[in-house]
């Protein structure tokens, strides 16, 4: 479930004249607004995610079941704007405090808690939700991740007068109005002694001072707002609770936790530490992807040219000139779905943090993610041709590495006047080329230029993608984990073509099992272009691969 942390806002919080008692109204959550939930990612809900049916949400305060303080029975959808709602706080000694809070200006916004059912991951880590449950709506008196989540309008009755009737010697009543404090301020007041008249020396009967609770917060801030004689009482009642407090725990300090296990708390740090990227796809990030073609079946063709036009110089005029019919070959790509799913307990949910949940779910998301980018690599490697190069890795000698650079760019372009891209390479073969030393001891691709900047493969001022720098090493180098040990290509980006449809989450309820099933899937599809027949030479001559020895 995703929880979201909260920002300073401004209130209006009155009480509206024709608006049932009991009432806060706002903004839930504005719609197409970036928000950071509470484990720090980035969340934009989509015009319409959330239900105005269905269940209604539960009233919190600072999303704790435990302090449930009343149920939402309004949701609107305003187009373009996003989700408002209307409030009811129950008449329970913590619904008035809420109450009391909101009218003061203390609790001023709201926040959201949703499980979140279909949504997507953007490339900059933001989850886009489309549809959730909403599961509550709490106050709370910090930052809300959203500026518009705001209450907008708080009304409440005014505290109902009590009175009692004190008859006269002349039979005649006067009504004397007493103000109720809310919850027990009577047992802020002293006892008054009593005294009974008899015919010897006066008795007193004294009763014994009550003892008083911790006032909570709601009757101090009210203590305050009355001030006086009240608030002086009210604190005297509060440092008396303390004192009382501390006098407990300095008689039970000699106690070891060895005594009191049950009274220790187990915390669990956060957040959780990834400890794979799951949000990086090197090798498709490089490449980049294509929007999947619409319609229905499981492939798709990609055409490509197996024989070209000619050109040729007429011989003489008035003779036939140079013709040859393109003949073009229709290759089959196939769609592979990529998918991911867990199923998780009901109490799991109901007694997870929201912020756990969430992370449970970004890991489905990232293990897709980290799949579709094995699944390209896989591919690339399996598409290469044999340079006939090897680099053979010796300290202080980099020829042959140079030669074999150099010897793919030639074997890319000499037909097709097409410049190599990119080096994509497994983290070994990275390790081996930033060691590299010259015949004077210093590395062969130094930090140059701006801090941070590193000299990898701009030992020139060439650019990768013309002859015009005679450069190979304009390369962008790709380290991409998922490629086996000693992968070493030199690549033609733009003969790469990926395509990929993601589906985003979806989830279902298993109601026997008392679970919901989520699932992250998408399509992904990979080809390669070639510049020869495909039937004549195998693999792509655009992926040229070195032998690292």
């Amino acid at each position: 479930m995703l929880k979201l942390i909260s920002t300073d806002l401004t209130l209006d919080a009155s009480a509206i004249e024709g608006m049932p008692s009991r009432t806060v109204s706002g903004v839930a959550v504005p719609y197409g607004v970036a928000a950071t939930v509470s484990d720090g990612t980035k969340v934009i809900f989509e015009e319409g995610s959330l239900p105005t049916d269905g269940k209604a949400p539960k009233l919190y305060l600072n999303h704790s079941s435990e302090q449930a303080v009343g149920l939402v029975f309004e949701r609107t959808n305003v187009a373009g704007e996003g989700m408002m709602f209307s409030a009811r706080i129950s008449k329970t000694a913590l619904g008035d405090e809420a109450l009391t809070l909101a009218l003061d200006g203390v609790i001023d916004s709201v926040s959201v808690g949703v499980n979140p059912t279909k949504f997507k991951m953007q490339k900059d880590g933001t989850m886009l939700v489309q549809a959730a449950d909403w599961i509550e709506l709490s106050l709370v008196t910090g930052r809300p991740a959203f500026s518009g989540a705001v209450i907008t309008e708080v009304a409440a009755t005014e505290p109902e007068k009590e009175t009692e009737t004190i008859p006269h010697d002349d039979n005649e009543t006067d009504i004397i109005q007493i103000e109720v404090l809310q919850q027990e301020t009577e047992t802020m007041n002293e006892a008054t002694p009593v005294e009974a008249a008899i015919p010897t020396s006066p008795v007193v009967f004294a009763e014994s001072k009550r003892e008083f609770r911790m006032p909570s917060a709601g009757e101090y801030l009210a203590a305050m707002h009355i001030g006086g004689d009240t608030y002086r009482k009210v604190n005297a009642a509060f440092h008396d609770a303390a004192r009382k407090n501390q006098s407990a725990i300095e008689a039970v300090s000699q106690d070891l936790t060895t005594d009191t296990p049950g009274l220790l708390p187990v915390p669990v740090l956060g957040p959780l530490f990834q400890n794979v990227n799951l949000q990086y796809r090197p090798v498709v990030n490089a490449f980049g992807t294509r929007a999947m073609p619409q319609g229905s079946g499981i492939s798709f063709t990609r055409p490509s040219i197996t024989t070209p036009t000619s050109s040729g110089v007429q011989s003489t005029q008035g003779t036939a000139v140079s013709s040859q019919t393109m003949v073009l070959a229709a290759n089959t790509v196939s769609r592979q779905t990529v998918a991911g799913s867990i199923q998780i307990a009901q109490q799991t949910m109901d007694f997870t943090d929201p912020a756990a949940m969430n992370i449970i779910l970004n890991d489905l998301a990232g293990q897709y993610l980290k799949q579709t980018d094995n699944i390209a690599v896989d591919y690339i490697v399996a598409q290469k041709q044999a340079s006939g190069f090897t680099w053979t890795v010796t300290a202080g000698d980099a020829t042959s590495l140079m030669n074999a650079i150099y010897g793919c760019a030639v074997n890319i372009s000499s037909t097709t006047n097409l410049f190599p891209t990119h080096m994509v390479v497994s983290p070994d073969v990275w390790s081996k080329l930033g060691a590299q030393l010259d015949n004077s001891k210093r590395p062969l691709f130094p930090a140059i230029g701006a801090p941070g900047l590193i000299g990898q493969n701009t030992l020139g001022a060439g650019n990768a993608t013309s002859w015009s720098g005679m450069n190979p090493l304009g390369l962008e180098l790709v380290v991409d984990g998922n490629a086996a040990s000693g992968t070493m290509l030199i690549v033609h980006g733009p003969a790469i073509e990926l395509y990929e449809a993601q589906q985003g989450m979806r989830s279902v309820e298993v109601p026997d099992l008392l679970a919901r099933t989520f699932s992250y899937y998408g399509y992904f599809a990979t080809f390669a272009q070639d510049a020869q027949n495909p039937t004549a030479v195998a693999g792509s001559q655009f992926i040229q691969a070195i032998t690292v020895a």
